[in-house]
């Protein structure tokens, strides 16, 4: 396997990519609560499994979640404990959203 060093920029260019996704948003939260096993994560999240599947390969592609093999299943967890922390930092954040630039607070088109 090869393994990438990437500079602070790229870091945290891929973290925005994950984020950008609202499923995949809510993957890292739910594995930031602990580890997860896909059929499970499924379900929780209301996606197929392929959806999923495409969703995790994409967080494994950033550096952001390992796959652990478990005999026949595969459980799934963040990378790094401080992704976790990271993540409870940015959900304490507080946005004021200008409306006018984003006059619907549920598209974030304005962002894109």
């Amino acid at each position: 396997m090869r393994v990438a060093t990437l500079t602070n920029g790229q870091v945290l260019a891929r973290f925005g990519h994950a984020l950008s996704d609202a499923t995949r948003t809510k993957l890292l939260l739910a594995l930031r609560d602990g580890p997860g096993y896909p059929a499970e994560l499924a379900d929780m999240l209301g996606v197929s499994r392929q959806n999923l599947s495409n969703h995790l390969a994409c967080l494994r592609g950033c550096g952001l979640v390992v796959a652990v093999p478990e005999g026949r299943r595969t459980r799934y967890e963040l990378a790094d404990a401080r992704i976790a922390h990271a993540l409870g930092d940015l959900l304490g954040l507080v946005l004021a959203v200008d409306p006018a630039a984003c006059p619907d607070s549920d598209d974030q088109s304005c962002c894109r």
